[in-house]
């Protein structure tokens, strides 16, 4: 019987340089799509693949994101008071319980594969799974949640994939297929940002990885690797050249690329038209400013 996928590591100890000045004094995963921070987002994916503990990878200046995950029991009181039940309740689900969040420090930016070997204590010899809060993903079932229940059908190392035009692969690590059936695909190999018209296939991964904990071992031998960095893709490529199952798997879902700032706004008028109580209101309003780009022209 394979072991379940219990543990989650989110490294979030990037500067968010792409999104200064506002980063400055708010961590990028506090910014807000709506009214929830992304961050609360990959939670609740997390949670509804049945994760329980919470493995935080953090830096200096990151305090507020701590903060949001802790009991407010001075604003739970006032909301109490006031009888406000279902602001009361929002609340409390961004409390966490005590023992299921822990918090590790990258001291030095050295990429996503360091960030996930810092976590190596707290994952132990389990599989885990590793999210990152960039990639909100909108759909019927959690990304993750398709994974896991993938994942206990095929075991090995599991990585989130979609297709991108062949011009965009120089962004993302790329799979080289082996095989397809249906939403997994086998793979044979991995490149990181592979250079222009070289990757091995247009399926890119995204930020969601299902690794098992011989992938922590392979980080401790690989070099760095594309941008002077541990790249995560060469430790989980290590694993098929060690005759260790690698999978892709192809998602239902939308994909919005939060790290960048045209996904960012993106992803904002897509939550937002996808609330019944604004909807109605920010259309009139998305058409009435196309109305007017149009007439302006």
């Amino acid at each position: 019987m394979r072991s379940k996928v219990t543990k989650a590591v989110f490294p979030v100890a990037g500067l968010g340089t792409r999104f200064l000045p506002a980063t400055k004094a708010v961590p990028k995963e506090i910014m807000t799509l709506v009214d929830r921070p992304l961050i609360q987002y990959a939670i609740d994916e997390a949670r509804a693949a049945g994760i329980t503990e919470f493995i935080f990878v953090t830096a200096r200046g990151k305090n507020a994101l701590e903060d949001y995950f802790d009991h407010a029991p001075d604003l739970e009181h006032t909301l109490r008071k006031a009888g406000k039940t279902e602001l009361l309740e929002i609340l409390k689900s961004t409390n966490m319980d005590s023992g299921a969040i822990a918090y590790i420090r990258q001291h030095k930016a050295m990429g996503l594969g360091h960030a996930v070997w810092c976590a190596r204590r707290l994952i132990g010899n389990e599989p885990f799974a590793v999210m990152l809060p960039d990639d909100v993903i909108a759909g019927e079932k959690s990304c993750l949640q398709q994974m896991v229940e993938a994942y206990e059908e095929t075991g090995g190392s599991m990585v989130a994939a979609m297709e991108v035009e062949p011009d965009r692969t120089s962004s993302y690590g790329v799979l080289d297929v082996e095989s397809v059936n249906g939403p997994i695909v086998k793979a044979k190999g991995m490149v990181e940002k592979p250079a222009a018209g070289t990757a091995p296939s247009n399926l890119a991964v995204i930020g969601r990885y299902i690794l098992t904990p011989k992938v922590l071992q392979n980080l401790n031998k690989i070099d760095r690797g594309a941008g002077g960095e541990l790249q995560l893709t060469d430790a989980i490529a290590m694993e098929i050249t060690q005759d260790r199952d690698v999978f892709g798997y192809k998602f239902e879902g939308q994909r919005y690329d939060c790290g960048s700032k045209a996904g960012y706004l993106q992803a904002t008028v897509a939550f937002a038209l996808d609330r019944p109580e604004l909807s109605d209101e920010f259309v009139d309003y998305l058409q009435d400013i196309l109305a007017r780009r149009a007439a302006a022209k």
